[in-house]
């Protein structure tokens, strides 16, 4: 047995999450008419969320992406946070829309948001798929909210165990080894 042979049981199933995603690209169209919005996307995890929530955005848009490191090897977030991947947009005077997978600790989300203002855009809007409020260790919110989860470790629709399991789609509560 490997460490990679898991238990998990699902939390959101796929068409929750089609559905979701589906109304939060609408309250974005609806907030954002006439508008030419910039998707940052925060690497690896919110790339499956972003290519679904994009293609039901009729809202014109332009996708980046940005790597941020702070779990090293674990399930939990050292709390450092550094950038591995930059931006290559300028986002200088434009409406910025963070895509995130889940907001946990908020201390990466946070670190995201400073850094990006450093850039003066317009303004920063947060969307995210998961929002687990109990694990929070700083203030922020996102704007549009896919789902509230508990303080549980999540995998699958791109989150990950160890690198792998990022391909389900569905989320599903981890529950140990096999």
């Amino acid at each position: 047995m490997s460490k990679y042979d898991i238990a998990w049981q699902v939390m959101i199933s796929e068409e929750e999450i089609q559905k979701r995603t589906r109304e939060l690209a609408q309250a974005v169209d609806r907030d954002y008419v006439g508008q030419d919005i910039v998707l940052v996307c925060n690497l690896k995890g919110a790339f499956v969320f972003l290519a679904d929530f994009c293609r039901e955005l009729t809202t014109l848009h332009e996708v980046d992406f940005i790597a941020t490191s702070s779990y090293k090897g674990t399930t939990a977030s050292s709390g450092v946070v550094r950038i591995v991947k930059d931006l290559k947009a300028d986002i200088d005077g434009r409406h910025v829309l963070i895509v995130e997978d889940i907001i946990d600790s908020g201390l990466t989300l946070d670190y995201v948001c400073r850094y990006l203002r450093l850039h003066n855009p317009a303004s920063i809007r947060i969307v995210t798929l998961l929002d687990k409020k109990e694990a929070r260790k700083v203030e922020i919110e996102a704007d549009y909210v896919g789902f509230e989860i508990p303080d549980k470790f999540v995998l699958g629709y791109g989150l990950d165990f160890f690198e792998h399991y990022r391909n389900l789609k569905f989320i599903a509560e981890y529950k140990g080894p096999e």
